[in-house]
């Protein structure tokens, strides 16, 4: 009796486990069709605890995927090898897609957990597929009848990029060395992930409570209500509160005469992941590169730069070392002559003190008024958010002919997200742009732009893009739209060309998985160009009370006032990339006392004091992403860029429509489809030439 009792409870737990598990399927939009607008995601739907679920079930799917493909009797061939990869994990990419879209954008305690419990299955599942014998195999047969095989241009170089990421993932490895190498993989992933987490919540705190009115003197009125109404959402009513947001600490330095307040703030800023506390980044980062120098070594490289640049176009660390050094000596001969200017206004106002970095923004206002009688405050009411977005759309559609449709029928992940539906001139559909722009707790600091789903054509099934953007800008007050700073409308337009890039693809499979990352920053770039051309401006900076168009005084201000702080920004950029490359040439695994190497590698290049590097190790999410052994990428990039916005100033046209439809065709419809450099010379001409970056950054 007893026997049977057990076998019926056992039945009975079993039967209710599958009724759980299928209602669990049955509620899980991930297993259903979308019946939204373009199969959208249905925001709406989806909540927290369907993700788990879907992505055990996709990596499930996946690897069965990839079993008929190695399990398959017949010969390799790209349709079915090749081909059957890129069809393969759909339902994978689709989960992630939007499960680390969310994780970066609205992310919450609930979701941190999820992504810790997925990352190592998302690792090992990586693992399984590209060290997986047979299914080399077969890539590597194809591999070696490459020139025999009847391939397109675009199928070839797929073929030749699969084979080189088998290699560079371990394929060639004994079995000895891959079980290391996958260890190290899981390792690293949770190591990048608590990085990004530990500095999501040092960016998040409080850094600055203000609760004497004087202490707000020199302080614009639009920064101070902001302050107040963050000081209220804070829990801080009554008082004002600055946080290490960009929108909230760099107005602070660049207008409070309050020294000890400035410093105190800007300390906050560049020490985020440096406290000693729960959230300290530096065994993180220091146990980071020793992994990844030892992942390196085990796959044949000298170091991790070495791994890294070999599918860039600036193929080996001598060469980025090269182009670096060429722009220092310059950038940091004009930084020294800025810190006199503002050396001279802190001695004629009889400050007792030298320059120091928490001083600089403050200064350096001084000097721009001083100049070129300009004030960022005089451009804001100018800069309303939505007038900016719109010139920003507007320069597209000039370029390219395209059109931006604002639909209100399509389901946004946060009510702060804007979607638009991107079409030809013709009303051809191209793709869904989301813009998120305003900064909150659940985001991580900083801009990107990235797709919930990217483009593609296999057989004939085309794909169009759901791109989106985000960013952190000054948010509307009670009483004030959201109005932005320069610096804010440039990474505004930066961000489109990035969605531009990605709406604009056309190429049969997962093209822009190829793009080397010294060549993905072009399409962005090139948009900043675009952004204050006075033919530019008064499209879109219209007074947000008024309606006036920016007056030509302001806009020769501007013209006026673009070499202004160019050796500053331009050494602080150059220092974190000079910062990167020296943590990614270390040939040994030995784990860093992180401050000690960051000074000894400042010492080395001459940074003066007076200058920080853009990012510390601590909080430098970008070479813990991405962008390791590549931070150098954005002004490598912006040689391509000026020179490319040559093309246009040649032909006397900002908007030269041949010139244009040469950028989209060579430039950001191809992804990765042609070496980076011959697509750039069949837009240019010729390869790129530096004088133009110089000139502009005043230079030469």
């Amino acid at each position: 009796m007893k026997l049977k009792l057990l076998l019926f409870s056992a039945l009975f737990l079993q039967i209710l486990t599958l009724n759980a598990q299928e209602s669990i399927t049955m509620d899980n939009p991930f297993f259903k069709t979308w019946n939204t607008p373009f199969q959208t995601p249905p925001f709406n739907e989806i909540k927290n605890e369907h993700f788990l679920p879907a992505i055990e079930e996709a990596i499930k799917i996946e690897a069965n995927e990839i079993n008929k493909i190695t399990d398959n009797p017949e010969p390799p061939t790209f349709e079915n090898t090749i081909e059957a990869m890129e069809l393969s994990g759909e339902l994978l990419e689709k989960v992630t897609n939007i499960f680390f879209g969310l994780n970066s954008a609205n992310t919450n305690d609930e979701l941190q957990a999820i992504a810790r419990k997925i990352t190592p299955m998302l690792s090992k599942h990586r693992d399984d597929i590209y060290l997986n014998e047979k299914l080399f195999r077969r890539i590597k047969t194809l591999y070696e009848q490459r020139e025999k095989l009847n391939l397109t241009a675009e199928q070839k170089r797929l073929l030749e990029f699969y084979y080189l990421d088998f290699l560079r993932s371990g394929a060639n490895l004994n079995d000895k060395e891959k079980e290391e190498l996958r260890k190290i993989n899981e390792e690293l992933s949770l190591l990048s992930l608590k990085f990004n987490e530990n500095l999501l919540k040092e960016t998040n705190v409080v850094a600055l409570v203000i609760d004497k009115e004087e202490d707000l003197v020199g302080l614009p009125e639009n920064v101070i209500k902001y302050a107040s109404e963050l000081a209220e959402e804070k829990g801080y009513k009554g008082k004002w509160v600055f946080t290490l947001q960009k929108p909230s600490w760099i107005p602070f330095l660049q207008y409070s005469p309050k020294r000890e307040l400035r410093e105190k703030l800007f300390k906050a800023y560049i020490n985020r992941g440096n406290n000693n506390n729960e959230f300290d980044n530096k065994k993180i980062i220091s146990r980071i590169i020793s992994l990844r120098v030892k992942k390196a070594n085990l796959l044949g490289y000298k170091t991790h730069a070495d791994f890294v640049l070999e599918r860039n176009m600036a193929k080996s660390p001598k060469n980025v070392y090269k182009f670096l050094n060429e722009l220092w000596k310059p950038a940091l001969k004009r930084a020294k002559m800025e810190v006199e200017e503002m050396q001279k206004i802190i001695d004629k106002e009889g400050g007792n003190f030298k320059l120091q970095p928490w001083d600089w923004w403050y200064y350096a206002e001084k000097v721009k008024q001083e100049k070129y009688a300009l004030d960022e405050e005089m451009l804001r009411p100018y800069f309303k958010m939505e007038n900016v977005l719109k010139g920003a759309f507007e320069v597209a559609s000039r370029l390219y002919g395209i059109k931006f449709i604002e639909r209100d029928d399509i389901q946004v992940y946060h009510p702060d997200v804007k979607v638009f539906e991107v079409q030809e001139a013709d009303g051809k559909h191209i793709g869904i742009f989301y813009a998120d722009y305003f900064p909150r707790d659940g985001k991580r600091s900083g801009a990107w732009s990235s797709t919930f789903r990217s483009q593609s054509n296999i057989k004939g099934k085309y794909v169009t893009p759901l791109v989106y953007n985000v960013g952190n800008f000054s948010k509307p007050t009670s009483d004030k739209p959201a109005l932005m700073s320069i610096d804010e409308v440039n990474t505004l337009f930066h961000e489109l060309g990035h969605a531009l890039h990605s709406l604009f693809s056309n190429t049969v499979y997962h093209g822009s998985k190829w793009v080397p990352r010294d060549f993905v920053e072009l399409p962005s770039q090139i948009m900043e160009n675009w952004a204050f051309e006075p033919e530019v401006l008064k499209l879109y900076a219209k007074h947000y009370q008024t309606g006036e168009t920016i007056p030509k005084e302001l806009i020769d201000k501007i013209e006026n006032s673009k070499l202004f702080n160019q050796g500053f920004e331009t050494v602080e950029y150059l220092a974190a990339s000079f910062l990167d490359m020296d943590w990614h040439t270390i040939s040994d695994t030995l784990e860093r006392d992180v401050i000690q190497f960051e000074k000894e590698c400042f010492e080395r290049i001459g940074k003066i004091p007076e200058i920080e590097s853009r990012y510390q190790t601590t909080n430098f999410a970008h070479i813990v992403g991405g962008y390791s052994a590549g931070y150098y990428s954005y002004i490598w990039a912006a040689v391509l860029d000026a020179d490319a916005f040559e093309a246009f100033k040649e032909k006397r046209n900002l908007f030269d429509k041949e010139t244009a439809n040469a950028f989209r065709n060579f430039i950001l419809s191809k992804g990765g489809t042609e070496d980076p450099m011959q697509l750039y010379i069949k837009f240019r001409g010729r390869e790129p030439k530096i004088d133009a970056l110089l000139k502009r950054r005043g230079l030469k």
